[in-house]
């Protein structure tokens, strides 16, 4: 096909401008892989480019979208071939390089992974950025020595995307999972992924304290500013937290106290520009330590079509778990 549907957003007099339409094939960008997309997601990051709620888009027009999973139709790179099934997630897509909610996509191949074998295209965008995410961030906890027998973990934003799949890997690793969460009515959604207690996101708001009572072995944090500064202050001697979102905004506003008095670690959790062989561990870890079940439970559907309107949801905080976005 010469043209296809894509979600492009533009810049106008009054903002920006967002909209579903046909896209001329010899407008993508150049890369030596083209893929035809079959499902994409709805990440936070995704919700801010298509609402405008942060300065996510910084080239114009753009074309939406940081994830997607798909089929090569055409390669000059050396590792990929027509036919191949490939995920590809971040990599600037969606900000500076035409995105993913499109019928077709053109890449730099370097930017791909294949589709792990036991995995389907759908399954692959069910996890997507957010999902990889929390598997790099349990990865980097693990290596900072926050193993199961340390105490319990507390995860934020436990109802989104991040956190959801957080809580369902930890459990399965046998992890005690704390889930902070401003939506107390998910609770028996997340005991169902695992979690084993439910912590009102209000406990951690207002100034944190130099040092608080110790009561997590470490953390996976979505939210950042407040939420992040009093998990820091609550985290137990030789802990580590991972701080992978901006949810509640981007300051940080702590001391150093749970540094030098406690030997507490702030892990930094970037899946955008991520090394492609932590990549690839991080989606043979997803392959084995996520459980289908619980990914099939925490995931809801979409078309193309829909994607403009659920934007806004996701930034208010109106979206539950993971949503695939069936591009065809």
């Amino acid at each position: 096909m010469s043209t296809f549907k894509a979600i492009v957003v533009d810049k106008t007099e009054a903002g920006q401008s967002v909209a579903l339409r046909d896209f001329d094939e010899k407008d993508l960008m150049d890369g030596d892989v083209t893929v035809r997309v079959a499902y994409s997601t709805i990440n936070y990051k995704d919700g801010l480019a298509i609402t405008g709620k942060a300065p996510v888009v910084r080239r114009f027009p753009m074309i939406a979208g940081v994830d997607f999973a798909g089929t090569v139709e055409h390669s000059a790179h050396p590792d990929w071939k027509p036919g191949d099934q490939v995920i590809c997630n971040g990599w600037g897509m969606g900000e500076t390089h035409l995105g993913a909610y499109a019928q077709k996509a053109r890449v730099k191949g370097d930017w791909l992974v294949p589709l792990p074998s036991s995995m389907s295209a759908r399954e692959a965008m069910a996890i997507g950025t957010a999902g990889y995410t929390a598997m790099l961030a349990v990865i980097a906890l693990e290596q900072a020595g926050v193993m199961p027998d340390k105490g319990p973990v507390v995860v934020t934003g436990a109802a989104g995307g991040v956190g959801s799949v957080a809580i369902a890997i930890l459990s399965k690793l046998g992890y005690q999972v704390a889930a902070s969460t401003g939506r107390p009515q998910e609770a028996d959604y997340l005991k169902g992924l695992g979690a084993s207690e439910i912590i009102e996101r209000k406990e951690f708001a207002g100034p944190a304290k130099p040092l608080a009572k110790e009561r997590f072995a470490g953390g996976i944090d979505s939210v950042g500013s407040t939420t992040l500064a009093n998990i820091l202050s609550m985290t137990r001697y030789g802990g580590a937290v991972a701080a992978c979102g901006l949810a509640g905004g981007m300051d940080l506003r702590t001391s150093v106290a749970p540094f030098i008095l406690r030997g507490v670690s702030l892990l930094g959790i970037d899946s955008v520009m991520c090394p492609k062989a932590k990549r690839l561990a991080a989606w043979r870890r997803l392959e084995t330590d996520l459980d289908r079940q619980k990914l099939a439970a925490m995931t809801q559907d979409i078309g193309l079509d829909a994607v403009i309107d659920t934007a806004p949801q996701i930034i208010g905080g109106g979206v539950r778990g993971r949503i695939v976005v069936n591009i065809g």
